[in-house]
């Protein structure tokens, strides 16, 4: 009897600890990491982040159920370039300059998820949209290589664009080199009854013989999954590390054929289903290659939708969710997003995790998946949430500090429940300004009371403004957030 207590109490032990080291112990081997990051996609567009949402999306629906969705994940900043920048480096966009059109902003020296994880022995590709710049001269026919780009900030292959689907040139880049320059021409395109930056915007510019404009977005599926099937064939025991960038459903909204009409929100509806069962195909592309398993897919959009208060009365439909705002804006609406998170056997599928937490926040956590310290001149703003994945973290305990972020030349701060805008600007899009009618000079709201930021409590709180102010100059002042 007491041989087989002492065994009952050993195996007990064991049970336990494994039971705590379950999700670490079940990642024995580095994951594959696949990042899906889509464009301009608001927080209200996915029905499993918006029941009340008129767009289909099954796929990306699918993908929630197997993972963990947050519902209190920050882009960065609330545009294009500064977002990616932001989940790139681990570092705030406000701490750079952006000369994207002539000038690489990432510099040589800058550590990124691509970089540090050739470092731990993963093969590094890009699909998509790049918008961090190239180094070239104003008058370049981009015949020469492109200099400062993927495949200088760790990615070993790249297959892209210059920046988005209505920014010219367009064309494709593959590896350093344009695939055929920008040789033809396209003229500028606006659509009826829609706002101008919306609809099928472009503007004119030079064009590449071999790019259509809307055969961009199949096109990078067919490549990521291209990447995808090659790694598989090739054997390799080194893990994978694919980012997908799509310029969708950015402008211009180029729904193909078979998804025209297929929801109750026009053009921009139906391109983001289309969005949707894009994803889906290199979900199951990753099935197909008997990859999900071992591989954490991370999806998001980099900033909020270019959707007006005439859109929703005419739709119905809230592409910013139950959130003020849109691209550009300080307001939620502009970098609240969707981001969903799946690893099989590490995240606890249909769970739900509303800790704050931002783009900035994945080189250190891909650092703590491979159980690896970040170089001190890394990740300036990163803080690892793996806890938060494997179910390591109380909901209630914060795994980072405050958000600071610009919104044109506006500067937020989110610290808990509480958050302060500067000025009475929302910074974007909306070009609308919070009622001054009161005397206040800026904007603070408690987001667990008011999520809409309709309420601002500026003259109610004083003390708390002069709190988050001096945090606010404190982020400003110091290189990095990160200790």
């Amino acid at each position: 009897m007491k041989r087989i207590s002492i065994t009952f109490l050993v195996i007990s032990a064991i049970s336990i600890v494994a039971s705590v080291l379950a999700p670490r112990a079940l990642a024995s081997t580095n994951p594959n990491i696949i990042i899906i990051l889509v464009d301009d996609m608001g927080y209200g567009d996915l029905a499993c982040f918006n029941p009340e949402s008129k767009i289909p999306t099954p796929q990306i629906d699918r993908l929630a159920a197997s993972g963990m969705r947050f519902t209190d994940a920050h882009a960065p900043g609330p545009l294009c370039h500064v977002s990616r920048y932001g989940l790139l480096t681990g570092r705030y966009p406000f701490r750079t300059t952006f000369e994207w059109q002539t000038e690489p902003v990432i510099k040589p020296d800058e550590v990124t998820i691509a970089s540090f994880l050739k470092t731990q022995g993963y093969q590094t590709a890009m699909v998509g949209k790049w918008h961090l710049g190239f180094k070239q001269d104003a008058e370049d026919d981009y015949t020469g290589v492109l200099a400062g780009g993927p495949i200088d900030c760790g990615f070993e292959s790249f297959f892209g664009i210059r920046a988005s689907t209505d920014i010219p040139p367009y064309f494709y880049i593959r590896g350093e080199r344009a695939v055929m320059p920008p040789t033809s021409t396209i003229e500028a395109n606006n659509s009826e009854n829609w706002f101008r930056n919306q609809g099928k915007f472009w503007r004119g510019g030079a064009i590449a013989p071999d790019l259509k404009l809307d055969e961009v977005l199949p096109r990078f599926t067919e490549e990521a999954i291209g990447v995808i099937r090659d790694y598989k064939a090739s054997k390799t025991d080194s893990p994978l590390l694919l980012y997908l960038a799509y310029p969708a459903p950015h402008t211009p909204w180029l729904p193909s054929k078979e998804f025209v009409g297929s929801t109750r929100v026009d053009l921009y509806g139906d391109f983001m289903h289309m969005v949707d069962a894009h994803v889906g195909l290199v979900l199951s592309a990753l099935e197909d290659a008997d990859m999900t398993k071992d591989t954490l897919v991370i999806f998001t959009s980099d900033n909020g939708p270019t959707w007006y208060a005439a859109d929703r009365a005419k739709y119905g439909h809230d592409s910013a969710g139950p959130l003020r705002g849109m691209k550009g804006d300080a307001w939620e609406g502009g970098h609240r997003m969707p981001f969903i998170a799946s690893w099989p056997g590490c995240i606890q599928a249909a769970s739900t995790s509303a800790q704050t937490i931002c783009f900035t926040d994945l080189l250190a956590t891909f650092a703590d998946i491979t159980n690896t310290e970040l170089p001190a001149n890394a990740g300036a703003d990163s803080f690892s949430v793996y806890p938060v994945l494997v179910g390591e973290q109380a909901e209630d305990d914060p795994i980072r500090g405050p958000i600071v972020m610009a919104a044109n030349n506006t500067m937020l701060i989110r610290s808990g429940d509480w958050k302060l805008i500067d000025s009475l600007r929302s910074g974007g899009f909306s070009q609308e300004a919070a009622s001054s009618s009161d005397g206040a000079t800026g904007q603070l709201y408690n987001l667990k009371a008011d999520p809409g930021e309709r309420n601002n409590l500026w003259l109610h709180y004083p003390e708390r403004v002069a709190e988050l102010s001096e945090q606010l100059a404190q982020i400003k002042r110091e290189s990095k957030t990160r200790n």
